[in-house]
């Protein structure tokens, strides 16, 4: 995989799902001030509102949330251009994440309207095939609006033992799979995590350690830290609010920072990037919240010492320097104006 370290693309809402944006968006990042500058669409494609690379090639996915959901593949030049590899159906409505398996054969992809996962087999160019799988997830949770039904929000790939999480919002669960490599099927593993009622569990991030995981709950705005175990079995350990501030608090993206000492929160409605210290076995402890510079912090993404907040809402793309002493990001420069960005990838 060639090194392009500078480069950083955007995915953005388009007008198939009420968006301002054209598709991915290519921007250049300064890796000593972290100032972004905005080349241009790098391929126009119907809301692209996750996205994510190959491990080994220089491939880039997208999902396509749309009601008839796709997954597109492009190929990324030296200078962050895209080239259309291949389009695919996963088979469900609103696919609203993915990810590649650690070893680059298959590629997992979390249909929220429909509550289900697909899995695609990648050939060694990294053109993903029809879907091997589609494994529906059934039941629902206590808010009759947002919970009606299963709403698949995350998949995430353990880079140790194959194992596959998948987080969903609507059932209140974290369901555990294993990859059949030959058949490119699922199989379910039990048991499955519930959480509390009414938490519409969004994203999970792992922390580098391998043994520990934190989940956000989109509805109840709570960050939840678990005992990670071999085959993703999650312990619960602790359990706090994701933000101190008043009023409608909507945790989104989740990440631990890469030495392991901080995790960090996105909390749309109040419109802060909240930090808390990990400290060994005790819970997080909230260090601070940050001002986002717009209300709907969608998603955010490391690269260096900074981090990119996307505010999909204000259309803007924040840079942040994190303080590699007290994990706090401070803000970089202007925001910059990126029309409904939705994910950042660097």
């Amino acid at each position: 995989m060639s090194d392009r370290g500078g480069l950083v693309h955007i995915g953005c809402y388009t007008p198939a799902t009420g968006g301002r944006g054209a598709g991915i968006v290519l921007a250049r990042r300064d890796p000593v001030g972290g100032a972004l500058t905005v080349l241009g669409t790098a391929a126009v494609t119907d809301s692209p509102s996750f996205l994510a690379r190959h491990p080994g090639l220089d491939v880039l996915y997208a999902v396509n949330e749309l009601p008839d959901g796709t997954v597109s593949a492009f190929r990324v030049a030296a200078d962050g251009g895209l080239t259309p590899l291949g389009v695919r159906s996963t088979g469900g409505d609103s696919p609203c994440h993915l990810a590649v398996a650690p070893d680059g054969r298959h590629l997992y992809v979390a249909n929220y309207g429909s509550g289900s996962v697909s899995v695609h087999p990648l050939d060694a160019s990294g053109v993903p095939g029809d879907h091997t799988d589609l494994l529906a997830h059934s039941g629902h949770g206590a808010d009759p609006e947002r919970q009606d039904r299963a709403h698949a929000h995350m998949v995430s790939p353990d880079p140790a033992d194959g194992s596959v999480l998948a987080v969903d919002l609507g059932t209140d669960s974290v369901y555990r799979y294993e990859l059949e490599p030959a058949s490119g099927r699922l199989v379910p593993l039990a048991p499955r995590l519930r959480t509390p009622a009414g938490t519409g569990p969004r994203h999970l991030a792992r922390h580098p350690d391998g043994r520990r995981a934190y989940l956000v709950g989109e509805l109840d705005a709570t960050l939840t830290g678990y005992d990670l175990h071999p085959g993703g079995v999650l312990h619960e350990r602790h359990r706090v609010p994701a933000s101190d501030r008043t009023g409608r608090v909507h945790p989104s993206e989740v990440s631990v920072a890469p030495d392991g000492r901080f995790c960090y929160v996105a909390n749309r409605g109040v419109g802060t990037l909240a930090v808390f210290a990990l400290v060994d076995d005790q819970p997080p402890r909230l260090v601070t919240e940050v001002a986002t510079g717009g209300g709907w912090p969608r998603h955010f993404a490391r690269a260096d010492d900074h981090l990119y907040v996307a505010d999909e809402r204000a259309h803007l793309v924040r840079v942040f320097r994190v303080d590699p002493v007290t994990g706090i990001p401070t803000p970089v420069g202007e925001p910059v104006e990126v029309p409904s960005p939705v994910c950042v990838l660097p």
